[in-house]
């Protein structure tokens, strides 16, 4: 009896300190006094305006922050989309912080807004995995310059003129004049070949004659053909070498340097030359060919 006694007890308590849900006119008034209130009305000014003073101020202090990165990346000769992408960069990092400031100055909590923003940006980059990889491989090819506006290069099973290097993506023109956008990361995560890195380059030629034909004929033939070419250079020398007796033919390696513009148009040039060159010598060009004997059987 006195349990059940204490437990009546302590409901009529409950009931009375229950607050009583407040009616939406009630909520509207209670809202009104407080805006009334002069003491609150002048609290909630100076949070105000101590709020928009530190939103003016550190907006200044983030532009001058900024300018200063930019003169850093200026005198470090660091490219120039790189510069202004990383300045972007920290423009709107630093001003986010400002905003939280001048929000913890109303009374905000931030500290679960910075979490919120934390969780999102995390799951933000597992969405763009891949284009955080292409971004980070933009960046070491602005910074390390494997390759340039202009060059001739082979990269990611594509060749072509670069046109482009952004951020994200390199633009190329391969020699059909198609348009090609290639993504960095494929680029930086493979080999690069860059066909105009320097500037002379050492053209690789096998000429093959016949066994019936002059040996030494054929050489000094060779030899003349790449000295009179004023586009062959002389330094270094250039090479005419037998480099293998092969089963149909004696092959002869032609190895001439020239200038990296002129590799085609010598190498072509050179090749119709030889053909040209043996016809009127009467040197043959062997090609593959197979002897079948054929043994009838005695009857």
């Amino acid at each position: 009896m006195n349990g059940l006694f204490l437990l009546a007890q302590v409901a009529d308590a409950t009931e009375k300190v229950e607050p009583q849900p407040q009616s939406l006119l009630e909520t509207i008034q209670n809202f009104a006094e407080e805006f009334t209130d002069p003491e609150k009305l002048a609290a909630l000014a100076g949070n105000v305006l101590a709020a928009v003073a530190i939103y003016l101020i550190g907006k200044i202090v983030v532009r001058i922050l900024t300018g200063l990165l930019e003169k850093v990346m200026v005198r470090a000769k660091v490219d120039a989309t790189l510069s202004s992408f990383l300045s972007n960069i920290a423009h709107y990092v630093l001003l986010t912080f400002v905003i939280l400031m001048a929000l913890e100055s109303l009374g905000v909590d931030t500290t679960s807004l910075a979490a919120i923003m934390g969780a999102a940006g995390l799951a933000i980059g597992f969405a763009l995995q891949s284009s955080l990889s292409n971004f980070a491989s933009g960046v070491m090819i602005i910074l390390f310059k494997p390759f340039r506006v202009g060059n001739f290069i082979e990269a990611a099973g594509v060749s072509g003129t670069v046109e482009e290097i952004s951020i994200f993506s390199t633009l190329m023109k391969t020699g059909d004049n198609k348009q090609i956008i290639v993504p960095n990361g494929s680029i930086y995560g493979g080999n690069i070949t860059n066909y105009s890195a320097k500037p002379t380059r050492r053209i690789d030629m096998v000429v093959g004659c016949g066994y019936g034909d002059d040996l030494r004929a054929v050489k000094a033939f060779l030899t003349i053909l790449v000295e009179t070419d004023e586009r062959i250079l002389k330094d270094p020398a250039p090479v005419v070498a037998v480099s293998a007796l092969a089963d149909n033919s004696v092959n002869f390696v032609v190895r001439p340097w020239v200038n990296s513009a002129d590799y085609w148009a010598v190498l072509w040039d050179l090749n119709e030359r030889v053909k040209l060159g043996f016809d009127e010598r009467g040197f043959n060009i062997p090609y593959p060919q197979r002897d079948v004997h054929i043994h009838q059987a005695a009857s």
